[in-house]
């Protein structure tokens, strides 16, 4: 009998070792699949090709936004073109409103969400850089032709924050980007949709998003920018009589909150409507 309990204890004893060398080999393997995962995307050549979808689509977005001056009706075209061309290479997100949202949603992983914002932003400052190396090349206007009213050539800004109407501008920009976002989940949701229709629909609801959201800016002389990356290239966060931080909170803080936003709700309809 005491020899049956002292192997009992003996087994007892061993047996928390055990499970712990157990949890130890089962975390070194989750460690080694992540990692692995990882560097298997990122060396994927459809991983590279996506970024590049990315960076051209959003210096197209970025240089004809400043190039129209922000008219929704333009944007329509120009998006929906965009997302014709690129569409079925990386989604043709080029708005990283859109990309933290479906990486919110669980739509895409956390490594291409990364690389499409750092795309969209290098996208955006190219396009930037291009046109004001035009803009520098134009000649100087005479005082003679100022005094007809010609002015010299200057790329197209957003419009300053007026002090104290910074929440106005906000909830503009909150709700532009949720009504944005909202569309873009719900039309992508649809795999049924031809690509011109669900080119349509994105345009459609960047078109609508930016009347809604501009003219409730405009209300205070503002600008509703519905893109964060977009936003840099109209020098939001830097024009004259904006302040720095209050820029930031609106066209990126609010921006991304209405992705999210707009796609979670656009998740909750579609389980609604599944049940």
């Amino acid at each position: 009998m005491a020899t049956k309990k002292a192997a009992k204890k003996a087994t007892t004893g061993v047996k928390p070792e055990a499970k712990l060398t157990k949890t130890t080999e089962t975390k070194v393997k989750t460690v080694k699949a992540t990692n692995g995962d990882f560097v298997s995307e990122i060396t994927k050549p459809t991983f590279l090709a996506t970024l590049v979808a990315e960076l051209i689509g959003t210096f197209l977005l970025a240089a004809g936004v400043i190039a129209t001056s922000g008219q929704p009706l333009f944007v329509f075209f120009l998006l929906t073109a965009i997302v014709l061309m690129i569409g079925n290479i990386s989604g043709a997100h080029v708005n990283p409103l859109v990309t933290v949202g479906a990486w919110a949603t669980r739509r895409i992983t956390t490594v291409k969400a990364v690389g499409y914002i750092i795309a969209q932003v290098l996208g955006s400052m190219l396009a930037f850089v291009v046109l004001s190396a035009f803009v520098n090349q134009a000649p100087e206007v005479s005082q003679e032709m100022q005094a007809y009213g010609q002015q010299a050539a200057s790329l197209f800004t957003a419009s300053p924050i007026p002090e104290g109407k910074e929440l106005t501008v906000l909830f503009a920009e909150l709700i532009g980007s949720t009504i944005f976002a909202f569309t873009v989940a719900t039309v992508t949701s649809d795999k049924k949709k031809s690509e011109t229709s669900t080119a349509f629909g994105v345009g459609g609801g960047l078109f609508i998003a930016a009347l809604v959201a501009g003219s409730a800016a405009a209300v205070v002389s503002a600008s509703a920018v519905i893109n964060p990356v977009v936003a840099i290239a109209l020098q939001a966060f830097s024009v004259e009589g904006t302040s720095t931080v209050w820029a930031i909170a609106i066209y990126i803080g609010a921006a991304l909150i209405g992705g999210i936003g707009g796609f979670a709700l656009s998740s909750i309809v579609e389980k609604a409507r599944e049940k």
